[in-house]
């Protein structure tokens, strides 16, 4: 690529760049002397499952990897223990040392599934800041003021409100900002949240004496399922990098028109062109919005599974859903003989969380007992030895029981 293919790839789907001219003249540098540039962002070890919302970052990290340069996977286990305060109305709990080398150690393995592991440096800040003395930390205490902190948003609204907090929190946007010293970054990536943390470590990297600072790039925080609230495991509004091809694809499947333009522009390597020439596509009738939702959801499974189980969860959603048959792997129990409540067994069975759940989705419509919509809360199955019942559960979730 040449330098303005390759600003056009870094740019995409970011929100910021700053500042704006630096990019290119860092590429153009690294061109002529050979020398990639470093490319760092940080992760606290703090929610070790991976949705496709931090693959939004990782993809970034990807696409400066694909143009030869160094990404570094900062897993901040020092930091760590301190807790990003980015958006939290409250210190956050300290995680144990054992917390962060297990998620940690879950993240290294999920990392992966998009990076080029001969190509990726982890490192985790711990290297550094073990060797930190008393004086280290008062030293860096000093390349910042109190009123520069308290403008960070979240410290400013904890202020106002007289909500705790302490002290240790305020050193946490120094601390990262120092892992960029230690690891001599020329380009800092995060999430928007993360953008007085990144603009800091500018400022201590010149306090420290780097003459030129490190471009900050930020990343939009991605919209969850129902296309309002950002993506969170906490909202269940997620897709997981490590679930099953086909629950990957149905969730794919369920998202918004409007929202799949945005999933295209966040977790695919198509250029700028290419997406607009499928929309393109839509508005004049060649193109289905369907298909290319099914196409969108067979590059997402792909990039974590392989594109062999894509294609496999895409027959069997068109199978399930399009031709209205039941799928081929429902799993299968066996009960004893005996009137038993159609809610108790779907919450005995996972299908649910909890029997009131249970009630609440056969009430809405949302069961069904061999093909049929059942909205009878008291419905008992399984008096007659020798019957079976398929049970679906939503969209996705099937059961067959063979009461003996």
């Amino acid at each position: 690529m040449n330098i303005d293919e390759q600003l056009a790839l870094l740019k995409k789907g970011t929100v910021d760049c700053i500042p704006e001219d630096e990019l290119r003249r860092k590429l153009e540098r690294s061109e002529a002397t050979g020398k990639p540039l470093r490319v760092k962002a940080g992760f606290d070890p703090t929610a070790p499952d991976i949705h496709l919302g931090h693959t939004v970052l990782i993809r970034k990290m990807r696409h400066f990897q694909q143009l030869g340069h160094t990404v570094i996977f900062l897993i901040g286990d020092f930091t760590g223990m301190i807790g990003d305060p980015s958006g939290r109305s409250a210190t956050r709990p300290a995680l144990t040392r054992e917390q962060i080398d297990e998620n940690a150690e879950t993240y290294k393995q999920q990392i992966f599934k998009l990076l080029d592991r001969e190509r990726t440096e982890i490192r985790f800040n711990n290297e550094w800041f073990s060797r930190f003395g008393a004086d280290d930390f008062i030293k860096l205490a000093a390349k910042a003021t109190v009123a520069q902190i308290l403008e960070r948003e979240d410290f400013k609204k904890r202020f106002q409100s007289q909500t705790p907090i302490s002290i240790h929190e305020l050193m946490y946007p120094l601390g990262q900002g120092y892992d960029s010293v230690a690891l001599e970054a020329d380009v800092e990536l995060g999430g928007t949240d993360q953008k007085f943390n990144l603009l800091m470590a500018r400022q201590v990297q010149q306090a420290y004496g780097v003459k030129e600072p490190q471009l900050i790039m930020t990343t939009p925080l991605l919209e969850g399922l129902d296309g309002v609230q950002k993506m969170s495991k906490s909202l269940g509004n997620y897709i997981g990098i490590t679930e099953s091809p086909s629950d990957m694809f149905g969730k794919a499947m369920s998202i918004s028109d409007e929202l799949m333009w945005r999933y295209y522009e966040l977790l695919t390597d198509l250029a700028p062109g290419e997406i607009g020439a499928l929309t393109e596509a839509v508005s004049r009738g060649a193109r289905h919005p369907r298909d290319l939702k099914a196409e969108l959801a067979r590059r997402i499974v792909a990039d974590f599974h392989s594109q062999a189980e894509a294609e496999e969860a895409s027959t069997e959603f068109d199978r399930r859903f399009r031709d209205h048959q039941t799928p081929a792997d429902v799993p299968t129990i066996e009960k004893p003989a005996g009137a038993i409540r159609l809610v108790k067994l779907i919450a005995s069975a996972g299908l649910a969380p909890s029997v009131s759940e249970a009630q609440r989705l056969v009430a809405q419509g949302g069961v069904r007992v061999n093909g049929n919509r059942v909205n009878d809360v008291k419905l008992e199955l399984g008096s007659e030895s020798g019957t079976e019942a398929l049970i679906q559960v939503g969209s996705r979730k099937f059961l067959r029981v063979i009461f003996r």
